[in-house]
């Protein structure tokens, strides 16, 4: 069975198509973020310990207290020639602009969580529940910073692996760790209530979110002083984005980077070193009966599989098609099988990467041990 095309037009004006494929047995991600409409409570402040502040984790230092200017953005660096385009400079919530920020903070010496901090920014003052989405998923790029008590460098000095002290909103009997995207938001918080005898750490997501569930929290406030700019993420919502999500987020975590020349062949790498990967699937245009997989067209013709890092990124789309795991040596299969296809498009709905064939050589080594092509159906 061959590839053929649907009539429908994707998110993104280009023309959408599908593959031929058998039935799958999709995976459940439609409604990964409906709880994520929570208003922000008005609540008590207490303290709660983390214990989990290692190497590598991120940057520490005094919480900033005055209102951070924001430095002028840098010009994006540019593609390298003849790549496909990567879409349009801006997207309105749940999607998000192709690349990710070139500004990388908003308080000098500490990184944002850039594509939070953006989607936050984006948020009407009654956001619909596909522009909550369009921050849940967001949430899973890189790092978040915890607020502690006391100066976060002496403490990790002096007990390695501290116990730090951090902030927890109590409302009636939930509670929900307090977190941050950006160093604007800590001085946002730090001006809230004037205690400036406070520091901030950034910890990889997937640490927080595991603390958050192994400790009984009811979910996070992200930028609780940065009205409008916060948001309320229930736990069973990020429970079951943390479940789904690679445990290091190796593919988020490279789609984030700022892009340069070498940017595909470092996102081919993590892709050869086979993180959790998914595709969409639907009825096939021509035949409901039979399922395909989605596929995109650039606007120079180039067809595209499309490949997604997460669940959430399928749903982001606002289409029927649901995902589906594909591991990557399928995904190379399924080139080598078909040579008619250019590439793949990686999380479609921003911030994304378009591969080439060529770029693709790590991976495309690996279609030998998927077996038969994944696209053929038996008669």
């Amino acid at each position: 069975m061959g590839l053929f095309s649907r009539k429908k037009k994707s998110d993104d004006g280009d023309d959408a198509r599908r593959d031929e494929s058998p039935a799958p047995e999709a995976t459940d991600g439609d409604h990964a973020a409906e709880a994520a409409g929570e208003p922000t409570p008005e609540v008590n402040i207490s303290f709660s310990s983390f214990r989990g502040v290692g190497a590598g984790s991120g940057p520490a230092r005094d919480a900033p207290g005055a209102a951070p200017a924001d430095p002028a953005p840098a010009d994006p660096p540019a593609d390298p020639p003849a790549r496909p385009s990567q879409g349009t400079p801006a997207r309105e919530l749940p999607l998000a602009p192709a690349a990710p920020p070139a500004q990388l903070e908003t308080v000098k010496g500490l990184r944002d969580n850039t594509l939070l901090r953006d989607a936050l920014a984006a948020l009407p003052e009654k956001p619909t529940p596909a522009q909550l989405l369009g921050v849940a998923r967001q949430l899973l790029h890189g790092h978040i910073f915890l607020r502690v008590t006391g100066d976060v460098r002496e403490q990790i000095e002096e007990g390695g692996r501290a116990t730090l002290s951090f902030g927890v909103a109590k409302n009636g009997d939930k509670s929900y760790m307090l977190v941050f995207s950006s160093g604007r938001a800590l001085s946002d918080a730090v001006k809230a209530d004037g205690n400036q005898a406070t520091s901030a750490v950034a910890q990889p997501v997937g640490m927080i979110l595991r603390h958050m569930i192994d400790n009984g929290f009811d979910g996070l406030i992200v930028d609780g002083a940065s009205a409008p700019r916060r948001i309320v993420l229930p736990r069973e919502v990020l429970e079951r984005a943390l479940g789904q999500a690679d445990p290091e987020l190796r593919v988020k975590a490279a789609l984030a980077q700022p892009r340069d020349t070498d940017t595909p062949k470092k996102v081919a790498a993590v892709l050869a070193a086979r993180p959790p990967l998914w595709v969409a699937v639907g009825p096939s245009p021509d035949d409901e009966s039979k399922m395909g997989i989605a596929e995109a067209r650039l606007a120079n013709g180039t067809r595209l599989l499309q490949v997604y890092s997460h669940p959430l990124e399928v749903v982001a789309q606002g289409r029927t098609e649901r995902a589906m795991p594909f591991g990557i040596e399928k995904i190379a299969r399924v080139l080598v099988d078909h040579p008619e296809l250019g590439g793949i498009i990686l999380d479609p709905a921003g911030p994304l990467m378009t591969l080439t064939r060529e770029e693709l050589d790590p991976v495309l080594a690996l279609a030998a041990e998927a077996g038969e092509d994944p696209l053929a159906a038996s008669d």
